[in-house]
């Protein structure tokens, strides 16, 4: 006991350094088992096995995309009557007319289209003492105003200017001898459009401006017919006052005052 007494310091300090030793033998142990159970829940957590999502059911999107390649069309405009009910014309007679298929009224026939022209001609030679000048008539049949379609007859000589702008012309060369008036040839230049053109006296100069119409509407009592229209013309029928807003050589187009539609009508000449 005395023993003990007196080293009992040294023999605690050596149960606590025994009790260190053993722990460090068996730290590499714990470290070791540690690191198992941490692999262990590590697997468990990644590894669990998961089903396969199910495969996408895209049927229905295919569908609509199929549609929209080739989408189904609908008329709207002749044969349904829902959106686009059937209408009916009331004539300047009181005539009920029905509008089955659009076309019954408000197309009036072209029975006849006439060209404009731009006549030149050389209508004699005068001759004096101070040369030679030229009657040369102008004739435009396409005038907007009757007065200026008539023949009208100008004097002119070489080099002078003749007319107004839009109504005129120069002599700008002469081939052959006033005293043979047969062979001769005048070479004019037009106001209107500058270009120069070739005037005998019996070979006149023709060119086209525009056209007038003649025109029938068979479907009020009695027939309407026109004749002679121009660009600008009212024609009224079908309860609807149409104007005619061009003219060329197989066609008629009208302008429909209450809607703004434009109708062409075509013209076939008989064989």
């Amino acid at each position: 006991m005395d023993f003990v007494k007196k080293h009992y310091e040294k023999i605690l300090l050596s149960v606590v350094l025994l009790g260190l030793a053993g722990a460090l033998v068996f730290l590499p142990v714990l470290i070791v088992n540690d690191q198992e159970a941490a692999r262990r829940m590590k697997e468990g957590i990644i590894s669990v096995h998961v089903d396969p999502l199910p495969a996408l059911n895209l049927t229905r999107e295919t569908n609509v995309s199929a549609r929209l390649q080739s989408p189904y069309k609908l008329d709207f405009s002749t044969t349904n009557k829902l959106f686009n009910p059937l209408q009916w014309q009331k004539t300047a007679d009181g005539r009920l007319i029905k509008l089955a298929h659009g076309d019954e009224v408000g197309l009036a026939v072209v029975t006849k289209i006439t060209p404009l022209y731009l006549v030149v001609t050389l209508d004699s030679i005068e001759t004096n003492e101070l040369g030679a000048r030229y009657v040369i008539s102008l004739e435009r049949q396409a005038a907007v105003l009757p007065a200026q379609r008539g023949k009208r007859q100008h004097f002119a000589s070489v080099g002078e200017k003749v007319g107004e702008k839009n109504d005129g012309f120069i002599i700008k060369e002469v081939n052959g001898s006033p005293a043979d008036p047969g062979k001769l040839k005048l070479i004019l230049q037009l106001a209107d459009t500058g270009e120069r053109v070739t005037l005998a006296k019996d070979a006149p100069f023709h060119r086209v401006d525009a056209y007038s119409a003649d025109l029938k509407y068979d479907l009020e009592r009695p027939p309407r017919t026109w004749q002679g229209q121009r660009i600008g013309a009212d024609l009224k029928f079908a309860g609807d006052d149409n104007i005619i807003v061009a003219i060329s050589q197989d066609t008629v187009i009208l302008l429909a005052k209450s809607n703004q539609k434009k109708t062409t009508l075509t013209y076939t000449p008989s064989p």
